[in-house]
């Protein structure tokens, strides 16, 4: 057990994930630092503010439309084979515990922080549910279901080469994209309707994209289309059918503060120390008067400093001038983009130029007071701009300067797009979400973005918590690949039953309890009679009856099962998430959660 903390019982992945971040982060501490005779304790449960029986994993990704998300993809509501939810919940309660620890260091009188497995589903789909329920314009806020005609089994953004290899490919820039598909003997217009798709999966959680783009990819080697890659600028890494990580990063790295570098000539503003103390005795929230300049764009960057912010400190973002291009991604609410709303929603915002010598110093004079540097810049960028740790003014050697990458150091000085889906598929987290009868593809919900951010966020208050202790900031480094690693994946690749999946019912979907997924003959027996019914007749059978009707037989015969959520947009109207789920009101256009813990 990591000193100064005590667990009680509660989900075991995420209490396993918990603790295993927070022994990272105790040894980065100087020993002795944070025991005591009150020891931070943290807790988690299954449900917590939601007011319905979650039993287990695959009921809160019912539940709380991780299993919509997911499935969209592909026709229907599917279960994510890994424990995602789960491995949320305990990164969140290592979050709130050594928040609490800086807090408690500064003051605050407070000891114990709690969190559920729910709460980490519904902060995963965040974004989603922002963009379900935006009430302004920018088209209809929930994508339906592909039709079967679109539907490609294991994600619609996988490609198949001529010889059977599975490929995801990843751009940022829609010339590569025209390019890399017009090598391939695809006309440019043909191309050019793909690309809106590709690059708002990431929001949508589908890629539709067009048959001939698919069928040229179909037509050539792996080789060819690496040639095609190489000479377009676009990323291309192979799906790999293995689920264990290729690599397995610590969840972040500490390294101290650098030396200055010589020759600084202009960028040598005046030395500033150790921030002047800003106690939290005070306050609700652990993390209050802490002060936090981000430089961040798509989710994995603005997630982590929402977290920041959702713990008590104030926040500000540097945006390039005109504002973040994300802020008019549809659907709007209000005048803003429902889904950037959901990450940055409270940052301040200061635009810079960062290409020009005043943008850089607008950098460096709002880190000369502040507490935290955060940025996700692709790798050199920010030697590329003076903007390295070693480059800001001498004195800072208090401030936490934190990183956050796709891949780290991994691929080298020419890493592929730092994407989440790229980083699914390098982690073997592609193969370990989808059963063994599906082929390996990542899912389109942005799993590993989602979990980037959270662990960038403790790495930041590793750094915080060993400042306390030493009046010492840190460089801090975290990626996409070492949060995706985090995820506990099984050695093979699981197979399902039908009973293993979401069962269409006369009104919707239900997925069967863990009583009732390890007993079928159990669940034969109430289908009318048909206790030797095969299981796909199984399957055919519920879908006779309305998921309440089932719920109510199965649990006059002991079992459970848990409905399965299709749609965002109700979740607020839910009696269930009312202490959950924020509705939306004039200041906030759309429904989000609340915050994920609660301290006391």
């Amino acid at each position: 057990m990591t000193p100064g903390l005590r667990a009680e019982a509660r989900p075991a992945v995420a209490t396993t994930i918990a603790e295993r971040l927070l022994r990272h982060t105790a040894q980065a501490l100087p020993e002795g630092a944070g025991a005591g005779p009150d020891p931070v304790r943290f807790r988690i449960e299954w449900a917590g503010p939601v007011a319905t029986e979650l039993p287990d994993e695959r009921a809160v990704q019912a539940a709380c439309g991780l299993m919509h998300v997911h499935g969209r993809a592909t026709g229907g509501p599917a279960p994510l084979a890994v424990d995602y939810a789960s491995v949320v919940a305990g990164v969140l309660a290592a979050l709130g515990a050594t928040a609490l620890r800086v807090g408690r260091a500064r003051g605050l009188d407070l000891c114990e922080v709690r969190s559920s497995v729910a709460q980490g589903a519904l902060l995963a789909v965040g974004q989603y549910l922002a963009a379900a329920t935006a009430g302004g314009s920018g088209g209809p806020p929930e994508l339906p279901f592909l039709p079967d005609s679109a539907r490609q089994a294991g994600g619609p953004a996988t490609l198949v080469t001529s010889d059977g290899v599975r490929v995801e490919i990843e751009t940022l820039d829609p010339d590569a994209w025209r390019e890399f598909w017009v090598r391939l003997g695809v006309a440019p217009a043909v191309a050019g309707r793909g690309w809106l798709p590709f690059q708002q999966r990431f929001a949508t959680a589908v890629c539709p994209l067009p048959d001939a783009l698919r069928q040229a990819a179909h037509r050539c080697t792996l080789p060819d289309l690496r040639a095609a890659a190489h000479h377009s600028g676009v990323s291309l890494l192979v799906v790999r059918s293995d689920p264990a990580p290729a690599v397995r990063p610590e969840p972040w790295e500490l390294a101290p503060w650098p030396e200055p570098a010589r020759g600084r000539g202009p960028h040598a503003d005046s030395a500033v120390g150790f921030p002047s103390p800003r106690p939290a005795r005070d306050a609700a929230l652990p993390l209050t008067g802490i002060r936090v300049v981000e430089s961040t764009r798509r989710v994995q960057g603005p997630l982590a400093g929402h977290i920041l912010r959702m713990l008590g400190a104030d926040v500000v973002r540097i945006e390039p001038p005109g504002g973040d291009p994300m802020r008019w991604l549809p659907p709007l609410a209000g005048e803003c983009s429902a889904r950037f709303l959901a990450l940055n929603a409270g940052k301040p915002v200061i635009e810079a130029d960062l290409t020009t010598a005043h943008g850089r110093r607008t950098i460096r004079t709002l880190t000369a007071d502040a507490d935290v540097f955060l940025h996700n810049w692709a790798p050199g960028k920010a030697s590329r701009l003076g903007l390295a740790a070693s480059d800001l003014p001498p004195g800072r050697s208090a401030l936490v300067y934190a990183w956050a990458s796709g891949f780290g150091d991994t691929f080298g000085d020419r890493p592929p797009v730092g994407t989440d889906y790229l980083a699914q598929v390098h982690s073997g987290l592609a193969a370990a979400l989808r059963p063994a009868d599906e082929p390996p593809a990542p899912s389109l919900m942005t799993l590993t973005d989602v979990l980037g951010g959270l662990v960038c966020a403790q790495g930041v208050l590793t750094a915080l918590a060993v400042r306390e202790a030493t009046h010492q900031g840190s460089q801090v480094h975290s990626s996409l690949l070492s949060a995706g690693a985090l995820v506990p994946r099984p050695a093979q690749r699981v197979r399902w039953t039908p009973l293993d999946r979401p069962l269409r019912t006369a009104d919707g979907h239900l997925y069967l309890g863990p009583g009732a997924r390890q007993r079928p003959d159990a669940v034969r027996r109430l289908l009318d009679g048909a206790d030797t019914a095969s299981a796909q007749d199984v399957t055919a059978r519920f879908a006779r009856r309305t998921t309440e009707e089932w719920r109510v037989r199965l649990a006059e015969a002991g079992l459970t099962a848990t409905p399965v959520r299709t749609e965002l947009s109700d979740l607020h109207h839910d009696a269930a998430f009312q202490t959950a789920v924020a509705p939306p009101d004039p200041a906030n256009g759309y429904a989000r959660p609340y915050t994920p813990w609660e301290f006391a």
